[in-house]
């Protein structure tokens, strides 16, 4: 399983807009896809700051999350936000 948390932050009150504004659709999107094991995001005592905690079944399942991703409204309109994230897991097999 590969696993991913961190935070985004929000650094000015436009970013906040577009987090508010995307990613319900981000997270619905996500949580589709095939080998997402769980996605989630909520907004920290900080308004600004959001905590992510992701999992996938495997490394194919991640890459695929991150090739979506990257490929999105969200990925494009959330450039602005600060990204501080750390990966784990065992990425030769799914568990």
């Amino acid at each position: 399983m590969i696993r991913l948390i961190g935070t985004l932050t929000c650094l000015t009150a436009e970013d906040l807009a577009v987090v508010d504004h995307y990613l319900p659709d981000h997270i619905r999107l996500s949580r589709a896809e095939p080998g997402c094991r769980s996605f989630e995001v909520r907004q920290s005592a900080d308004p600004m700051v959001w905590l992510l905690n992701e999992s996938y079944a495997d490394k194919t399942a991640f890459e695929a999350h991150q090739a979506r991703n990257r490929a999105s409204v969200w990925w494009e309109k959330s450039q602005g936000l600060r990204r501080d994230f750390t990966l784990s897991g065992d990425d030769d097999k799914a568990e």
